[in-house]
């Protein structure tokens, strides 16, 4: 009798499907192990985030950096929204909700979440002009082995990340 295979047949093609989808994307993903050290630091009222961060990475000349973890306040905010050209400025008191991404001595990648006093919270791309209104609180991973440089994506033309075995100097 012809006919539509049971729900479970049904179901486990599904599934086989999935992991199969989900198997190929997860072996062609780029996993680099990499010796790590940890440093803790606190930017201080009036300090630009964004500008305090690439200083530190600079003067440190770290070369893959992952921000860990940040809390604090802000009392500008200078975020670049989803496909806009410039950054817009939040003026407020404005909590610190999630800070994230990667920085180089040569270029960074960093998404940031703020809410104002109500809870209303907006995020996007971090930019110069975002002043710590009491304090920062920020913890940095350092990728030992490795270099996080840019380069241009054919696919939508922005420079994206490329992780790199560091140079031995």
């Amino acid at each position: 009798m012809k006919g539509k295979p049971p729900v479970s047949t049904q179901i486990r093609v599904v599934f086989l499907f999935i992991y199969l989808v989900m198997n190929s994307i997860i072996s062609s993903a780029q996993l680099l192990p990499s010796s790590t050290k940890m440093f803790a630091l606190r930017l201080t009222p009036g300090q630009d985030l964004k500008v305090e961060l690439y200083k530190l990475v600079r003067k440190m000349n770290w070369q893959a950096v992952s921000i860990v973890t940040c809390v604090g306040s802000l009392e500008v905010a200078s975020i670049r929204f989803a496909d806009q050209k410039e950054p817009s400025k939040i003026k407020g008191k404005l909590e610190i909700v999630c800070l994230t991404g990667v920085l180089s001595k040569n270029d960074s990648h960093l998404h940031i979440s703020v809410s104002d006093s109500t809870g209303k919270t907006i995020g996007g791309h971090l930019k110069e002009g975002s002043l710590v209104y009491t304090t920062a609180e920020i913890v940095l991973a350092i990728l030992e082995d490795y270099e996080f440089i840019r380069e241009t994506d054919p696919t939508f033309g922005y420079k994206e990340l490329v992780v790199k075995p560091k140079r031995k100097d």
